[in-house]
């Protein structure tokens, strides 16, 4: 069996090492397209090494466009490659520019598309990604969902049943797999001079609040009245952001640049509490037991909001934003087990095994 991963972004990268150290020890060939989406050195090259898998066989090069440009010269030049490599299957993940236009790429060839971490929604449209992930789905022939809200979803949607699979959530694979070596080899918390869970993690890089003068000025006022020890490493986009709008950053709050992923893993697991907008970066909180808070208006992990384990605050409220940082002790926390058991990755390369040696199942 032949499959090609496309991935370009650094939450596909950690999805990804675990799926490909899946396959890898079933014997199974797998080609990596890097689209270049993510193209900072520190936010891409570092993670291969990192995460001990091969380095992609194509890297395209393509990011800094807009959403329409980056995808239209995705899907040329990925149809080109799946054109000569002709892959038994397209894996896909998430909900970036990079799974879309992997999606439609091979799903104009006939290429059986698989889409790890289907069935997600926020239920906002006004956000790029939710567009990415509901075309991307309807287009898959193969959906794994890491929930069963997820698999739910897409009932609703009238996507076929025999297209869906509850397999589990390839991050949790990913934080039970990484945890131990970031305890060995990162020393990040000694290099910042942090203590253990006594400083917030911040991450900030979603379009709806870095290219928003206000909610990005509102985001570094409410870090700011916390008064809180802060640490904030840089999305590219982020710290451009700041310098164009020329927003001042508060002395609690310390920027750094991107961290590679044992480094964010350390950064994570040690935090009082995080502070983010990204949603892999909210499930990770859990899965080391931090409780998050989120600076959006809405999560595609509802279930870790109704389990006390993370709060929805507005970000465009400095006040609000203050307050989740503040109040650390109102979250409820309760115990809950709602991403599988760690062997998502696994999961999925049996059913891709089975289902490739039966092709009548695609499509069905």
């Amino acid at each position: 069996m032949k499959v090609t991963t496309v991935i370009g972004a650094r939450p596909q990268f950690i999805k990804a090492a675990v799926v490909s150290r899946a396959l890898a020890a079933q014997g199974i060939s797998e080609t990596i397209i890097h689209t270049g989406q993510h193209f900072d050195a520190n936010m891409s090259e570092i993670f291969f090494d990192e995460l001990e898998i091969p380095q992609p066989g194509h890297n395209l090069g393509i990011g800094g466009g807009s959403h329409g440009q980056n995808t239209g010269r995705m899907i040329e030049a990925i149809e080109a490659l799946l054109i000569d490599h002709r892959p038994d299957v397209v894996l896909i993940y998430g909900d970036t520019d990079s799974t879309l236009a992997g999606a439609l790429a091979a799903v104009k060839l006939h290429v059986p598309v698989a889409h790890i971490e289907a069935g997600l929604r926020s239920f906002n449209r006004r956000m790029p990604e939710e567009i990415n992930r509901i075309l991307t789905d309807h287009a898959a022939d193969l959906l794994f969902a890491p929930t069963e809200a997820a698999v739910s979803h897409l009932a609703a949607e009238g996507i076929p049943d025999a297209r869906v699979h509850l397999v589990g959530d390839v991050m949790y694979d990913a934080a039970l797999f990484y945890g131990a070596k970031a305890e060995d080899k990162s020393s990040i918390l000694e290099q910042q001079n942090l203590k253990r869970g006594e400083y917030v993690l911040a991450t900030v890089h979603r379009a709806e609040n870095t290219d928003d003068r206000e909610r990005l000025t509102a985001i570094i006022d409410g870090f700011a009245e916390s008064n809180r020890t802060i640490i904030l490493p840089l999305h590219p986009r982020t710290k451009s952001r700041l310098a164009n709008f020329g927003i001042s950053v508060a002395n609690n709050i310390l920027l750094i640049d991107p961290v590679g992923y044992l480094d964010m893993v350390m950064l994570e697991k040690n935090a009082a509490l995080i502070a983010t907008d990204s949603g892999g970066v909210q499930k990770e909180a859990f899965f080391y037991g931090v409780p998050c808070v989120t600076l959006r208006d809405e999560t595609e992990w509802t279930e870790l909001v109704e389990a006390g384990w993370n709060k929805l605050v507005n970000a465009s409220d400095p006040a609000q934003i203050e307050g989740g940082l503040v109040d650390v002790d109102s979250f409820a926390r309760n115990v809950i087990k709602p991403y599988g058991n760690g062997s998502a990755g696994k999961e999925i390369t049996l059913v891709l095994s089975s289902t490739i040696n039966d092709r009548q199942k695609f499509g069905s």
